[in-house]
């Protein structure tokens, strides 16, 4: 358990009447400079708050009642349930200097993201040095920017995740919960053993096995999502991993005897024990923003919030896992406080496709998404996918994702930004669309959807290949785009000014298309070939209490027919026609795809490579069989590119869709470079 260092009686707050929050009490373990007191610009110096949220919630309050398993928690002698939360906060030290606005980064797996997105900064789990605030945007317009864990399943690794100490769910009489549970593993190299869990962005705790030894539990493997699965014979694996050369038993890591085959499909299912409550993670950051724009100073302790009569707006931001995140909160409509209040005026998500999560289930994991390979026996998926009326003919379903808060009152402002990655990769286009895909659907007034066109999910990175077949894609829209989106949804959220008109593809005017006419429309180049289907979420039956209490009784669920997913059409070049198009796109030297496939070294050749994207630079002079124009026809000379690139340039700063500081700086980054170079990070 993370140490905390309690440096003056006035930093531990006093209690907080139960009546009056959900936060009972607030340890403060850190106050400091941050960025060694640097000023940034009119706001002046910013200081770091760290410490741990402490709540106490009323399992039978209406507000708690979408909380699955809620009242299968412990409970303290008052009859409540008690959870707490690590917190980290950057603010104004003049607070008559802040803009107003608490802007709250939803972690990913523990990892802040905010100060890595808006000011293009080094990338860490505690900022704290310059090199941490980057440019300093966030800091210069006066943003207080919040983190708080929520995700139950974060491990310690000592680099600064935020955790969650959420409770364990237990039956009446105080046994461990048991039920069958669904993992499946799928690795880029070959290995003997694997957590549960594994990622490179953060390992997560899985749910142990009741019997190291079970022999009820079943592994099978396939080789691709289409292949037929075959039973591993229960000899041949064990919970375990293998540590120094030797198999050292492990309640939430697989072993196989002959190793885990790069590509392959390994599918486990086992009776798992102690699951998490997992959706208190959900209230608990609801109550956690209600302390800090609500809770007053109050005379017993003048340091018990930090923010107090700081900010009269909050904007909640959250990148994949993260806007996933941010979805299923306002679906199960937690976007008010247990008395009433707003909670997040605006939100900005963040390439999440159409997706929520298993953020609010019994066995839930946060971790878990789908692909066009991996993982579409896991529900993260699920009917409703938009924040409009939709329906399914096939299951007789009607709902929309805003549905629980529009029965309370007013809905938060929100911003779905995508790139082509979710569309290929994460079923994006069921945020607009019906489930058939054949008609556009009308958005909701205080939504808008923007496509980033050519942009693959987590932005500009090097064109190596890693597992990929093709380059990978180097535009870079993270940090501009994003950084005059979270201005729009500000001056929207504080002045009710109207943001930019949504920019994405539909069906009615030709493009948003199936992956065959896609086929037919991407240009001829030797060498590449095009994917031959997208991500499709599956409808899946996990039984009668799945939609009601979070729970499945049918593991691995049955599988109906997939929804009908499109993608992005392209022009003669094969970059897309709708949505934001960057200058790097709208004035080409390359084709840029959110799509990439798999190298057959790494397995399942020819699938979608998880979230990645490509990369195929033009040929500077006519190549037999490429039917793209080559750079010497395109471009006379390089003035020609660079007018036409400074016109793409102006046109989206006149759109607000970049900043002026940023539209300079794309000007000055194309003038250092020739038309034939790729754009760098």
């Amino acid at each position: 358990m993370k140490q905390f260092l309690f440096v003056s009686l006035s930093a531990i707050l006093v209690s907080v009447s139960v009546a009056q929050a959900e936060v009972t009490r607030v340890e403060i373990a850190e106050r400091k400079s941050f960025a060694e007191g640097h000023q940034f610009g009119q706001t002046g110096a910013y200081e770091l708050v760290s410490g741990r949220l402490y709540f106490d919630v009323d399992p039978l309050a209406d507000a708690n009642s979408r909380v699955c398993d809620i009242d299968l928690a412990p409970r303290n002698p008052a009859g409540r349930v008690e959870f707490w939360a690590d917190f980290f906060l950057l603010k104004p030290v003049d607070s008559s200097k802040g803009n107003g606005c608490l802007l709250y980064d939803v972690h990913n797996r523990g990892s802040k993201l905010a100060l890595w997105t808006f000011n293009d900064a080094e990338i860490t789990s505690s900022p704290s040095t310059m090199a941490h605030a980057g440019n300093g945007f966030l800091m210069r317009e006066g943003y207080s920017v919040l983190w708080t864990g929520w995700n139950g399943d974060v491990v310690d690794d000592g680099t600064g995740r935020l955790l969650a100490g959420l409770p364990i769910a237990k039956n009446s009489d105080g046994t461990s919960i048991t039920g069958l549970n669904y993992v499946e593993i799928l690795v880029d190299e070959p290995k003997e053993s694997q957590e549960f869990y594994f990622s490179p962005w953060g390992t997560s705790a899985g749910y142990p096995t009741v019997d190291l030894h079970d022999s009820t539990a079943k592994l099978t493997r396939r080789a691709s999502r289409s292949a037929e699965a075959s039973l591993v014979p229960r000899d041949e694996w064990a919970f375990a991993e293998v540590e120094g050369g030797k198999v050292v038993p492990h309640s939430t890591s697989l072993y196989v005897k002959e190793g885990l085959k790069p590509g392959w499909i390994y599918e486990l299912v086992y009776t798992a024990r102690d699951p998490r409550v997992s959706g208190l993670g959900l209230a608990g950051l609801r109550d956690a923003i209600s302390f800090f724009r609500y809770n007053p100073r109050t005379a017993e302790a003048a340091t018990d919030n930090p923010l107090s009569g700081m900010c009269d707006r909050a904007i909640i931001f959250g990148i994949s896992q993260s806007g996933r995140l941010i979805h299923h909160f306002m679906y199960e409509g937690l976007n008010n406080d247990v008395k009433g209040r707003t909670v997040f005026d605006g939100a900005v998500i963040h390439v999440a496709g159409a997706g929520k999560g298993l953020f609010n289930s019994r066995f839930g994991m946060a971790t878990v998404y789908g692909t066009q390979l991996r993982n579409n026996l896991l529900p993260a998926d699920f009917f409703p996918f938009t924040p409009t009326l939709q329906a399914d003919r096939l299951t007789n379903a009607k709902g929309d994702t805003l549905a629980r808060l529009r029965s309370q009152g007013e809905l938060p402002k929100i911003f779905f930004v995508q790139t082509s990655t979710e569309y290929w990769s994460r079923a994006g286009s069921l945020l607009h669309t019906d489930v058939e895909g054949v008609r556009d659907l009308d958005l909701e007034e205080n939504a808008r959807i923007y496509l980033i066109a050519g942009a693959q999910h987590l932005g500009a990175t090097s064109t190596d290949r890693t597992i990929c077949r093709y380059m990978r894609n180097p535009l870079k829209h993270r940090g501009p785009v994003l950084r005059a989106l979270l201005k729009s949804m500000d001056d929207w959220v504080a002045r009710e000014a109207e943001p930019p008109a949504s920019e994405y593809p539909r069906i009615d005017d030709g493009t948003l298309v199936s992956v065959q006419e896609f086929q037919s429309q991407f240009p001829t180049i030797p060498g590449v070939e095009t994917p031959a289907v997208c991500y499709q979420p599956l409808r899946l039956n996990l039984g009668p209490r799945w939609q009601t209490e979070g729970i499945a009784d049918i593991v691995p669920p049955i599988v109906g027919k997939p929804y009908q997913t499109l993608v992005p059409a392209v022009d003669e070049d094969g970059n897309e026609l709708a949505g934001i198009r960057l200058p790097d796109v709208a004035v080409p030297t390359a084709t840029y795809m959110g799509w990439n496939l798999r190298d057959e070294a790494y397995g399942a050749a020819g699938s979608l490579a998880d979230l990645h994207g490509g990369y195929l630079p033009f040929s500077a002079t006519r190549q037999v069989g490429d039917s793209r124009v080559p750079l010497n026809e395109r471009y006379r000379t390089h003035e020609e590119y660079l007018a036409k690139y400074s016109t793409a340039v102006v046109s989206l700063w006149q759109q607000r869709f970049l900043l002026a500081v940023d539209a300079m700086s794309m000007l000055s980054e194309a003038r250092k470079r020739n038309s034939g170079k790729a754009p760098e990070e």
